[in-house]
């Protein structure tokens, strides 16, 4: 199909983006790797009248100690994500992840900030960064600021982002060793997106369990996070008791992929598996 007429522009700078943005008056959207975007043009679910084209910002792609965090450059392929070793030894979640992501073609030109900020439910990403508690940092004409994944992601294909930002950069913390992790999704064939997906994390003190947190993919119209699944877990349950807290305050939609009723029985099987799997790392 064919998408609406649009202008294009190619930023040098994030600042000279900004300016791009900020003069599309809220109907301009960025364009980095195009995989999400571009379907959605040529639909025409997306219209935006202006594109501006920050593939070639270099300096947004980087993977960075940044002491108690890594950060990770928005620009940063999905498959610079997956091989990059400084997440492989402290965020390792997010590497493992991001090499679940599509397949070679989309890891090789998605990028970690294009995923986040297009707000998809069914992404893989957007529900790691709840479960992590990673900040996102926004630049825009007001200057810098620091937003948590819990604050980001507001609605189907929302996010916090105003009109005139940039998603610049994650900050995801660096896990030590008594935390175990586990990221799992079903979908039905190896490209598509998740049907349900469970990022699970795990915190131990002196052997037992101090703290858990659990990121949903598309058991709602945002990542979610399965607090009362949470408490459960911290508070003695099993892996198997806790599961069946996972689907309270979540609204799994229907689709061809499947029924809401058929979300919230996988979201339990998923959400057990995992946990074994964090507790058992």
């Amino acid at each position: 199909m064919i998408p609406a007429r649009f202008d294009y522009d190619v930023a040098e700078s994030v600042e000279q983006a900004i300016e791009l943005l900020a003069a599309g008056g809220g109907d301009a959207k960025l364009l980095a790797g195009g995989h999400s975007l571009i379907p959605a043009m040529k639909l025409r679910i997306a219209r935006p009248e202006k594109l501006v084209d920050i593939g070639r910002l270099s300096d947004l792609a980087y993977v960075k100690d940044g002491g108690t965090h890594i950060a990770i450059g928005a620009l940063t392929r999905h498959a610079a994500v997956a091989s990059d070793g400084l997440l492989a030894e402290h965020c390792p979640i997010v590497s493992y992840t991001a090499g679940q992501i599509g397949d070679p073609q989309v890891r090789h030109r998605g990028t970690l900030g294009g995923t986040l900020s297009h707000g998809d439910p069914a992404s893989d990403m957007p529900a790691v960064m709840l479960a992590l508690g990673a900040d996102l940092v926004a630049r825009g004409k007001g200057g810098e600021r620091v937003v948590p994944a819990a604050e980001f992601f507001t609605g189907v294909f929302e996010t916090a982002l105003a009109p005139d930002e940039v998603l610049v950069e994650a900050r995801v913390p660096k896990l030590g060793a008594s935390t175990g992790w586990a990221y799992l999704k079903a979908n039905r064939r190896a490209q598509d997106w998740a049907t349900v997906g469970v990022a699970a994390l795990v915190h131990r003190d002196n052997g037992s369990v101090a703290g858990a947190s659990i990121g949903l993919v598309n058991m709602g119209a945002t990542p979610l996070r399965a607090k009362a699944a949470e408490d459960a877990l911290a508070g003695g349950a099993t892996a198997a008791d806790a599961a069946g807290h996972v689907t309270e305050g979540t609204e799994p939609p229907s689709d061809q992929a499947g029924s809401s009723e058929y979300r919230a029985h996988l979201a339990q099987v998923m959400t057990r598996r995992a946990l074994e799997q964090a507790l058992g790392a």
